[in-house]
C-alpha cells in the first residue's frame, strides 16, 4: 500500500478550515485511545498555539488523508540555526508520528521512515529522536532499530490525598534550616529586569538533570526565549507561577513553578524544580515544593490533580514526589538511532518490499 500513500506537508498558519476538520477529529480519536477520561484542549488553543511561530525552533508537519479523514499525522522538530541552542543541539532531529488504529498493518507508519531522513539530511543533523507511551510505540521503534536512552512518566498527584500537615512541616522545616535564605514567589510572569539573572541560574539548574545515555545538547535558556514562551501562554490564557530561595549573596538556590490552564480548571502543571548541587540537602527541594503546593490550592481550590514529568534517574526528586503522594499515570521512554543506522534500515525495508 505504500505507493498509494501521500504525504501532504501542512502549515498550520494557512491551513484551511477543512484542515482543521480533519486535524480536531484525528486528535479527538487519539486522545480518546491514549488519555480517555482525561480533559482535552480545546479546538481553539490547540489552532492559537499551532500558528504561533516558533522563534526558536524549525518545525515540520505533515498528513496522510483518506478523503476528508486524517489517518496518520507527522511532525518533526530542529534547533534554528544561530539561536543559543543550536551549536550544541544542531545534531539533534526530534520526531513524532501515529496512525489512527483503523488504518495500521497497512505500512503507513513505516512510510514516515524516507521522509524523515530526508529531512534530517536537509538540516544536517545526525541522530533521530523520538519518543513512545504506547506499547505499539515501543515496538514499532525497537523494530526501527532504535535503542531506548531514557525511561521517565508522567506523574500524577490528587490533591485529596495529600497529607497537609506534612507539607506544613517540609515548610517550617526549610525555613528553619535556612533563615538567611530569602524565599521568593512571583505569580504571573517574571518581571523583565529579573531575566538577565534568572535566565543563568535556571539554565545551569536545568542543565545538572540526568540524561542517562540520551544523546542531548546544552540547555541555554535566555529572556528573549522566555518572552516567547510568556507569548505563547498569553495567547491561551495560561498563567505562570514561580518560587524561588535566594542566597544571602544574591544566588538562586532553588527554583520551582507551576502553570494554570483555565480550559483544564481540574489539572494544575508542575514544571522544573531544582536546587544547585551545592546547595542541596537543606530541605530546600521540601520547602519549595510544599509552599507551591500550599499556594496552588488557596488560589485554585477546583484543582484536584497536579501532573508532572520526571525522568527515572532523578532520585532525589522522585522520592520527593513518592511522600507527597504523586503516582505514575503514564510510562514513557526516548529512543535514539543515527542518520547511517537509520538509513541502512530504511534500504532494507525498501528491498524487502
Amino acid at each position: 500500500m505504500s505507493a498509494e500513500i501521500k504525504h501532504v506537508e501542512v502549515d498550520p498558519r494557512t491551513a484551511g478550515p477543512d484542515f482543521w476538520a480533519r486535524f480536531h477529529a484525528y486528535r479527538r480519536a487519539r486522545h480518546d485511545e491514549v488519555r480517555p477520561g482525561d480533559p482535552i484542549d480545546p479546538d481553539e488553543v490547540v489552532e492559537a498555539k499551532l500558528k504561533h511561530d516558533d522563534q526558536f525552533e524549525i518545525h515540520h508537519r505533515y498528513e496522510v488523508s483518506a478523503g476528508d479523514r486524517m489517518v496518520s499525522y507527522f511532525r518533526c522538530g530542529i534547533v534554528k540555526p544561530g539561536t543559543p541552542e543550536y551549536e550544541t543541539n544542531k545534531h539533534l532531529f526530534w520526531a513524532d508520528w501515529s496512525v489512527h488504529r483503523e488504518h495500521r498493518r497497512k505500512g503507513i507508519g513505516s512510510s514516515w521512515i524516507p521522509l524523515a531522513i530526508e529531512l534530517m539530511d536537509r538540516y544536517g543533523c545526525s541522530v533521530f529522536s523520538s519518543g513512545a507511551e504506547e506499547p505499539s510505540g515501543h515496538a514499532f521503534l525497537r523494530w526501527l532499530g532504535a535503542e531506548e536512552k531514557m525511561t521517565g512518566a508522567e506523574n500524577r498527584l490528587r490533591m485529596a490525598d495529600v497529607d497537609w500537615a506534612m507539607v506544613k512541616r517540609w515548610v517550617v522545616e526549610g525555613e528553619r534550616r535556612s533563615p538567611d535564605t530569602r524565599f521568593e514567589v512571583y505569580d504571573g510572569r517574571l518581571p523583565d529586569d529579573m531575566l538577565e539573572d534568572f535566565c543563568p541560574q535556571l539554565s545551569s539548574m536545568l542543565n545538572t538533570m540526568p540524561w542517562e545515555q540520551l544523546d542531548h545538547g546544552e540547555i541555554v535558556i535566555t529572556p528573549p526565549m522566555m518572552k516567547e514562551w510568556y507569548a505563547r501562554m498569553d495567547l491561551t490564557g495560561e498563567l505562570h507561577y514561580n518560587m524561588m530561595t535566594r542566597e544571602p549573596d544574591g544566588t538562586i538556590s532553588g527554583v520551582t513553578d507551576m502553570v494554570y490552564m483555565p480550559y483544564k480548571p481540574t489539572m494544575m502543571q508542575q514544571q522544573f524544580t531544582g536546587v544547585r548541587p551545592d546547595q542541596r540537602g537543606r530541605g530546600l527541594g521540601k520547602w519549595l515544593k510544599g509552599a507551591m503546593l500550599l499556594h496552588v490550592r488557596q488560589l485554585y481550590p477546583d484543582v484536584e490533580w497536579v501532573t508532572t514529568g520526571i525522568a527515572g534517574s532523578i532520585a532525589p526528586m522522585l522520592g520527593i514526589n513518592k511522600k507527597l503522594g504523586f503516582k505514575q499515570f503514564l510510562a514513557g521512554s526516548e529512543y535514539q538511532i543515527s542518520r547511517a543506522r537509520l538509513g541502512a534500515r530504511a534500504k532494507e525495508l525498501a528491498a524487502a518490499r
